[in-house]
């Protein structure tokens, strides 16, 4: 009986030395110690890093917007001039988006300008469709100038529209191109360009064939009613602005500028000669360097 009760105890501390090990294995790290051999030895194989979602070198390039990106006004009086345009122009003098991304020679074959003069937010969807048709890998977006840009203040895009229509643009590119990545420009401060072209007679006189005429019509009255009228103008452009960078951030291949366009202090060497109010040669080139900075930002 002695001797099975020495047995039972000899097999009983086996067994609690064994479980006592194994804890202390626990204990001391969970392997963080060296590792042991075999199976449970082998280090996990490192998660390869995720490629990043913005790709800074697309090889292709389609524009849309307004008479900004056409080029208006920075070669001749009241016509388009697509060669200088900031996002796909070959002129040397602006060193345009496409240039310098795809050098001269690919972006005469891989860049593609649906930007109109006049064009509104309630036309993007339309131009979305055409950029879509050339499945560039990046579409760059300048629109918002002509909503707020109308007869009267009342004449203005609402808010809410604005927004309506931008999602619309989106949604019609991203029904045909999930992944292409979107560049989008802020709204210019309209109240800048008023500031600096009303001190010119001769772009006063070209205002008044109706250029903005919500922001330039009456370009010396500084009554307050002309006062209201600016600053009404000025907040709109605000808030377009606000509803470019909200759609655009729910969509992680959009980039919005946050801002730069409209901090930009535009002076009168960036604004054509012919109209004093869109961008001249050097104009778009500040445009097309902005673009570029954003656009290859890692």
């Amino acid at each position: 009986m002695r001797k099975r009760n020495r047995h039972a105890r000899a097999v009983l501390a086996g067994t609690t030395a064994a479980v006592l090990g194994l804890a202390g294995c626990d204990a001391a790290g969970g392997g963080d110690g060296p590792a042991a051999s075999g199976t449970q030895g082998r280090q996990a194989k490192p998660s390869p890093s995720p490629t990043p979602v913005w790709d800074s070198s697309p090889d292709s390039v389609s524009a849309v917007g307004d008479s900004v990106t056409r080029g208006f006004d920075a070669c001749t009086v009241l016509a388009d001039c697509p060669e200088v345009s900031w996002a796909t122009g070959s002129s040397t003098e602006v060193n345009s988006l496409a240039v310098r991304l795809l050098g001269a020679a690919k972006a005469a074959t891989h860049s593609w300008n649906h930007a109109s003069t006049g064009a509104r937010m309630a036309d993007l969807p339309a131009q979305m469709a055409q950029a879509a048709a050339d499945r560039p890998q990046l579409v760059t977006v300048m629109a918002g100038a002509n909503d707020a840009c109308r007869d009267s203040t009342a004449a203005m895009t609402s808010v809410a529209d604005f927004r309506a229509q931008f999602e619309d643009a989106m949604s019609t590119l991203r029904r045909a191109l999930p992944k292409t990545q979107v560049y989008v420009a802020s709204v210019p401060n309209l109240k800048r360009l008023w500031s600096q072209g009303r001190t010119n007679a001769l772009g006063k006189q070209v205002w008044k064939l109706g250029i903005c005429p919500s922001m330039l019509g009456d370009a010396d009255a500084l009554d307050s009613a002309a006062t209201l009228r600016r600053e009404t103008v000025q907040k709109r452009v605000e808030d377009y602005n606000s509803v470019l960078e909200e759609v655009c951030a729910k969509d992680v291949r959009c980039r919005f500028d946050g801002g730069a366009v409209y901090d930009f202090r535009f002076g009168t060497d960036q604004l054509s000669h012919w109209d004093w109010f869109h961008p001249s040669k050097d104009g778009q080139a500040r445009l097309a360097e902005i673009a570029y900075s954003k656009v290859t930002a890692k």
